[in-house]
């Protein structure tokens, strides 16, 4: 894509500090780190979303994952790692190419806070229980 900056960084047009390549995976350090460590890794594929990706191209991204992460923790020794995709404009994704995200953690101090929360306050078994048939309904409509 003519304007997606990580097209751009994969291409060679724009430098990066790349830490892993292969032929459909980059991974590189974030220059507006969270923590010390923060790595994206992206498919070499233009794919805006999640959605968009084809499972050949999620196998071949998500199997580098455990070597980058192990990687980064021998390197930094965090605490723990936070994995994380923004998905959608709504979701806070800043860069339309997949990317995830690899957040080491090292205390509550280090200056990234993920707050997690929902709308709706109560769940209760059978309100789960439709929303995970729901959800498997159309799992079988995909597969």
């Amino acid at each position: 894509m003519d304007n997606c900056i990580f097209c751009k960084i994969i291409a060679g047009d724009i430098p990066s500090i790349k830490i892993y390549e292969d032929d459909n995976v980059f991974a590189f350090m974030d220059i507006m780190p969270l923590t010390k460590g923060h790595t994206l890794i992206v498919p070499k594929t233009h794919r805006a979303l999640v959605y968009d990706l084809t499972s050949q191209e999620a196998s071949d991204l998500f199997a580098v994952v455990p070597k980058i992460a192990s990687a980064l923790k021998e390197t930094f020794g965090p605490a723990g790692m936070n994995l994380l995709n923004n998905n959608g404009a709504k979701a806070g994704q800043s860069v339309a190419h997949f990317h995830l995200h690899f957040i080491p953690r090292y205390d509550e101090t280090d200056g990234f806070a993920a707050k997690w929360m929902t709308k709706e306050k109560e769940f209760n078994g059978e309100r789960i229980q439709q929303l995970a048939d729901e959800v498997k309904e159309k799992l079988s409509s995909l597969t």
